[in-house]
Order: C-alpha cells, then sequence, then structure tokens
C-alpha cells in the first residue's frame, strides 16, 4: 500500500528545496526501515491490527524522512527511527520484545558507521531502554566494537542512557507467546516477571513467533551511510542465546559508496552466512546492484542453509531496497525523489 506524499507537506516543501536550485547536485537522501520478516499474511492480521501496524511504520518513516530532510545524519536518523521503534509495543524490540524460557527479555543491538566503519553493538541487555543507543555509545565512546550482559548495562548507566525496571520492557502479549511456545515444548514456565501488570486477556496472533526485529538504512544529504538493528530475540530463548542482529556483518553492516544492511529472520543462518556483509560484498567485488545482490543471498544463498528472513539495503545512490524469502515483512521507504511506501505483505513488492 503506498501512502500518498500528502502527509508531510513541511517535509515535502524541503524535499522540493532540496532537489532543485544550488543544492541539486548534492546527494539526495533516502531512508528504508522493517519490523520483522516472517508467516505474515493476510488472512493472520486483523484490520485493526494491520493498521495499527502501517501507521506505526508511517510514523517512523514520517520521522526519519524528516530528519534526513533537514540535514540530520544519517547515523543520527537510524538511531532516532530505532529508538520510536524500540519503544512501540508492536514490534520485538525494547518495550514489546519477546521472552527467554527464563521469562526474561534479553535485547541485542548494533549500529554502523558507513562514513569511517566504525561500529558498536550490545547484547543481553535486561535494563537498557534503548540498546540502540547502547550500541552506538559503544561505538562512541569507548575502544570496543561489541559489550554484553551486565557489563554493558553499566557502561550504559556510565554514559547516561536510561536505564529502567526489567518489567517495563513487559507486554501480556509476549508473555501469552512465551507460555504457548513454553507448553507446546512440555516445557516449565517460570514465574510472571515481579513487576509486571495484572494479567489480562490479549489476542495472541499468528504470527507472533517470527521476526519482529528491527532496522533502519539510510543515506544522508552529505551521501553517508549508516545501518542498525534492534532486537529481542526469539521467543523461549535460552542459555544466552545471541542471534546476527548485534553480529556486524551478519545483522547489520554498512560501508560509503557500497551499501546499508539491516537483516531480520533465523539468526543462526544469518550469522553462518555473513548475510549483511555478502550482501555489501558482491556490490563491491561483483558490481551487482543493490537488488540483485540482496536476492541472490537471501533467495539462494539463505535459503540453501534452511534459513528464513529479509533484509534491507541502501545501495550508494541511495536506492533503498527489500528482499525477503518469508510471505510478509513490515516495511517502509522514503526518498528525496519518492513519496512514503509502507508494505507488509509478499505480494506488495
Amino acid at each position: 500500500m503506498k501512502i500518498r506524499a500528502g502527509w508531510l507537506s513541511a517535509a515535502l516543501a524541503v524535499w522540493v528545496l532540496s532537489a532543485s536550485g544550488a543544492q541539486a547536485r548534492a546527494p539526495e537522501w533516502a531512508i528504508t526501515i522493517h519490523g520483522g520478516a516472517g508467516v505474515i499474511e493476510r488472512g493472520n492480521l486483523d484490520a485493526q491490527t494491520e493498521a495499527s501496524l502501517r501507521a506505526s511504520l508511517a510514523q517512523a518513516l514520517q520521522a526519519g524522512a524528516q530528519g534526513l530532510a533537514n540535514g540530520k545524519t544519517s547515523l543520527e536518523v537510524v538511531e532516532l527511527v530505532i529508538r520510536m521503534l524500540e519503544d512501540d509495543p508492536q514490534f520485538n524490540a525494547g518495550r514489546g520484545a519477546v521472552f527467554t524460557a527464563d521469562g526474561r527479555n534479553e535485547l541485542d543491538a548494533s549500529i554502523m558507521d558507513g562514513r569511517t566503519r566504525a561500529a558498536g553493538a550490545v547484547a543481553g541487555l535486561t535494563t537498557v531502554r534503548h540498546p540502540i543507543s547502547a550500541a552506538l555509545a559503544v561505538m562512541q565512546h569507548s575502544p570496543h566494537v561489541m559489550m554484553t550482559g551486565t557489563g554493558a548495562e553499566a557502561f550504559a548507566a556510565q554514559q547516561g542512557l536510561e536505564i529502567v525496571d526489567p518489567a517495563f520492557f513487559f507486554t501480556e502479549r509476549r508473555w501469552a507467546g512465551l507460555v504457548k511456545e513454553l507448553t507446546a515444548q512440555g516445557a516449565p514456565i517460570p514465574p510472571r516477571p515481579a513487576g509486571a501488570p495484572a494479567e489480562q486477556h490479549t489476542q495472541l496472533l499468528d504470527v507472533e513467533r517470527k521476526f519482529g526485529t528491527v532496522g533502519v538504512v539510510a543515506r544522508d544529504t552529505h551521501g553517508d551511510l549508516a545501518a542498525g538493528t534492534s532486537t529481542g530475540g526469539t521467543t523461549g530463548k535460552r542459555w544466552g542465546r545471541v542471534g546476527d542482529s548485534p553480529v556486524i556483518g551478519a545483522g547489520t553492516y554498512a560501508q560509503n559508496g557500497v551499501c546499508a544492511v539491516s537483516a531480520t529472520g533465523s539468526g543462526e543462518f544469518f550469522i553462518r552466512a555473513a548475510v549483511a556483509k555478502s550482501i555489501c560484498a558482491r556490490i563491491e567485488l561483483k558490481k551487482e546492484g543493490p537488488q540483485r545482490a540482496a536476492d541472490w543471498i537471501v533467495q539462494k544463498d539463505l535459503v540453501a542453509l534452511g534459513g528464513d528472513g529479509g533484509v534491507i539495503v541502501m545501495g550508494a545512490a541511495g536506492d533503498g531496497i527489500w528482499s525477503f524469502n518469508t510471505p510478509g515483512m513490515y516495511r517502509a521507504r522514503a526518498s528525496a525523489k519518492s513519496g512514503p511506501e509502507i508494505a507488509i505483505y509478499q505480494d506488495e513488492r
């Protein structure tokens, strides 16, 4: 479904200005976002839920588009938009993240600057409201690329990031999803988390289990690329499992002049295929276009391994594309050249 450009008249004015006059030769901005991929079919989403998801994607896209049109850097916009999605309980990131088998929310995120190829990542967070900001802090204020668990949380607190009670991330829908998953496995159900609200009836959708990871790729008016990804992982995960989202080169990658990638899907396979870096390598070394490179990795290489999911890719020229091998992926894009496009199902390509 395409949403006409009238949704943001102020930004439209900036878009027109940026494509005319003295600024016509400047690089044009573009942004693409995703909210996860999986078994997302028309029969599995009621009209109200679908409308709410599309509205959330549109709101996030609007904020990112306006920021880029007003001169924010791609890195700033990636953080800004992912923070919004982390606060939206409809997605599996931040508030609304899925639960581990122990009844905890463990959050992962990563971010990469295509201009410098600096990167930051965090894994296993339980008290940091915005994991993407923690990943950015690792990149900008430490000599490291990845931090995990209590160490990463101590660092985030030291950097002045917002720390919350773990119950902040609780949603009834995700808890019901955990109970359903563990019941199917014949596994014990952990106690309801301390501080969680009183139990409420909730509708558990058929699309709950796969994959609500969120991500953003962007190109700013300087021509710089950036990518970021944030997730709560998979329902019922155990043993401190970490997927591809915080792994640079698997779930996130950005390199100026080549591409920026954010992935979502069965993380173990995305790690094994080094999906994000492999797409950029095909663009850089084989001189393939972003769509061809992404399709090769997602539709062929990943499938051959048994992996499912999808990616969003921003090409060096600002061509935002997506590729996924599942029935659907929550996704949206806009640029200085074209108005916003919001899509969920596979037949909306």
